[in-house]
């Protein structure tokens, strides 16, 4: 359907999605290690997929650095972080709690410096969270005192641990942060390169050299070239036999004119001709067949896009697209030539497309969209020289036959007759045989040099196009801070909305899951991220759950479509996750006063996993990123223990950290 500003758009039903625009995994090896790479390395990539948001496979890589002997206080605090990252103590297992205690208690054995005392800080921040009274004071001014670097990270990736009235004294400098870095680096105008297919190599018409033709002209020139010179020869030997002075005088004349014509006439019919241009035909006519479905019907409807939006100045759109009807027609049909193929995109040669329209824009402003070569440009001079040259040659040719047959016997006059006659069609097929293999030569090599010129003009193209996405494309680092920023954002005008405080909350979750009608990208190695999300907000409290949920276009951040809903503990009666390979994953939430609702997590990727990709892990990654894992443990133990899951939940928070004080 379409809007009032006459844009597409689909719509769906509550909790549902539909299908994707456009998808695309970029190459790039910043999460990849050799398996014999070293500690140093592996910490490296630990840090760097914390830094984007992928925490479980952090905590592998910085826990094998650390078994291989790498082990300090920044190595540890990044440990910690991304044991922590995006989990609350309910995520961890009684291993890995038993792990975080003997940390704390490595902390002491550290060299002096900031990351040993943002260790500290963060260990702190734990066994604060393990107290009744929730003394925070010391420990927020020792966080206050940290390097902004070490600061940051901690609220970030201990944004759901931290909670009570911990949270409420950090929640200003939290949201003001998020204010701050939502739309920075040039956020609006850099997203839409990160969903943007990779563009396809240069490639260009290659020559073709017709061969079947070729084939018979050199076949018979070398026979059309026999028999022309056993002619001449007999023609000239039988007016030798009759008059030899004679003879000589018109052989020499005959070379010499034939000389003469066969070097003007080359100037003349041996170059290549040159059709009339059609650059500026005027336009089929309205009711002309439309285009074949698929993949050429999608070029040429880019070529009618990029065409209207490119045009010279002083043309409105319906005239240029008329004066360049062939053109476009042309150019259509040979980028679907060059380009169809299995699985290739028409979004992957927007690129080629959108400069050949430039390109044509720029020649006709230059004027060289119509070819200036007359069909003739051969000198008035050189075809006098040529007519004369082949009459004197033919005078010639009859003088001999008059002489050889002069004076003969009966038998003479005729094979000279002959002669004559052979030599003139011969020499007429081999001078047409040889005319069009060297004007087959001139267009291969006029071809082959405008292939080269064509191709190097296109390449350059694609380079500038390539770098100019690379230079574009944001990193990981800024779409995971980006979308942080949005989410952190969101909970603030859901607790503004319901009049809450980080004090009256138990614990939050959220699910981040793509919205209808997406596009979606990564890096290899690393999760789904789309141009469009639904955010879903779950606030638990000592009442109930305040469910709060709206569609966010990421590349402006703008929410649309808010949704809320509330309901008691023991309204929520399962919670369940299905997976099918050929859709994806669906958390299904089954309430007591209403049907279920499906709420689609992760569509299928198994088609655009690279050779070396595990899709298992991809999977884990991606789940994991959507808030997946967190809110169904959460929704899961609610629909287990209903109203008692408060007390549970509250007993355990007092003593999990207590050993960390």
């Amino acid at each position: 359907m379409n809007d009032s500003n006459g844009a597409a758009h689909s719509s769906a039903a509550y909790d549902s999605t539909i299908g994707i625009q456009a998808e695309t995994v970029h190459n790039s090896n910043v999460y990849f290690v050799h398996h014999d790479a070293s500690p140093q390395e592996k910490f490296r990539v630990g840090v760097q997929l914390l830094e984007d948001g992928i925490a479980s496979r952090a905590r592998e890589m910085i826990s094998d650095a650390i078994a291989h002997g790498y082990h300090h206080a920044e190595v540890r605090f990044h440990w910690v972080l991304a044991m922590l990252s995006g989990r609350t103590h309910h995520d961890l297992s009684p291993e890995e709690l038993q792990q975080l205690r003997k940390a704390s208690m490595l902390v002491r054995t550290y060299a002096e410096g900031q990351w040993k005392q943002a260790l500290r800080v963060t260990f702190d921040l734990l066994a604060a969270l393990g107290t009744a009274s929730g003394a925070t004071g010391p420990v927020l001014k020792e966080l206050q005192e940290l390097p902004s670097r070490q600061r940051d990270a901690i609220l970030r990736h201990l944004d759901l641990m931290l909670t009570g009235g911990l949270k409420d004294e950090l929640w200003a400098e939290t949201l003001e942060r998020a204010e701050a870095e939502r739309f920075g680096n040039s956020r609006d105008r850099r997203v839409w390169a990160y969903f943007e297919l990779p563009p396809i190599g240069a490639r260009a018409v290659i020559p073709r050299l017709d061969t079947t033709a070729a084939a018979a002209a050199q076949t018979a020139l070398p026979q059309r070239v026999a028999l022309f010179a056993v002619s001449s020869v007999t023609l000239v030997t039988l007016a030798w036999i009759a008059h030899p002075a004679q003879a000589v005088f018109e052989s020499l004349v005959a070379l010499g004119a034939g000389h003469t014509a066969a070097r003007f006439g080359i100037q003349w019919w041996g170059r290549e001709p040159r059709p009339d241009p059609v650059a500026g035909s005027p336009a089929p006519q309205p009711h002309s067949p439309a285009p074949a479905p698929g993949f050429t019907r999608s070029v040429q409807n880019r070529f009618d896009h990029y065409f209207s939006v490119r045009r010279p100045h002083g043309f409105t759109t319906e005239a240029w697209l008329a004066h360049t009807a062939e053109v476009r027609s042309k150019l259509a049909a040979e980028i679907a030539d060059l380009y169809r193929e299995s699985r290739i995109s028409v979004d992957k040669v927007n690129w080629l497309i959108r400069y050949l329209a430039e390109e044509t824009r720029d020649r006709y402003a230059k004027g060289t969209l119509v070819d200036g070569h007359p069909q003739d440009s051969t000198p008035i001079r050189t075809k006098a020289l040529t007519v004369a040259s082949l009459a004197v040659l033919a005078v010639a040719a009859l003088s001999a036959l008059g002489t050889a047959a002069s004076g003969a016997t009966q038998q003479r006059p005729l094979w000279a007759f002959l002669a004559l006659l052979g030599a003139a069609w011969s020499g007429h097929a081999a001078a047409q045989l040889w005319v069009k293999l060297r004007r087959e030569r001139q267009r291969l090599a006029r071809e082959a040099r405008e292939y080269q010129e064509e191709l190097a003009a296109r390449e350059n193209a694609y380079q500038r196009w390539k770098s100019f996405l690379d230079a574009t494309r944001p990193t990981e680092q800024e779409m995971e801070t980006w979308l942080t920023c949005d989410k952190t954002a969101f909970v603030n005008e859901a607790l503004r909305h319901h009049r809450l405080t980080w004090r009256d909350l138990i614990t939050h979750t959220i699910l981040v899951t793509p919205a209808r009608s997406y596009k979606r990208a990564r890096v290899q190695g690393g999760s789904w991220r789309y141009s469009h999300y639904i955010i879903q907000l779950f606030l638990f409290t000592r009442e109930g759950i305040r469910e709060v949920k709206a569609e966010l276009k990421f590349s402006d951040s703008t929410l649309k479509n808010e949704q809320r809903s509330n309901y008691r503990f023991d309204a929520l009666s399962s919670v369940q996750v299905t997976q099918n390979a050929d859709v994806g994953y669906d958390l299904e939430l089954v309430l007591t006063n209403g049907p279920a609702r499906k709420i689609r997590v992760k569509d299928a990727d198994a088609h655009q996993l690279a050779p070396d990709e595990n899709a298992r892990e991809i999977s884990e990654i991606s789940l994991s990123a959507s808030g997946l894992t967190h809110t169904f443990r959460l929704l899961e133990g609610i629909a287990a223990d209903g109203k008692d899951w408060v007390e549970r939940h509250s007993s355990d928070d007092l003593t999990s950290f207590q050993s960390f004080s």
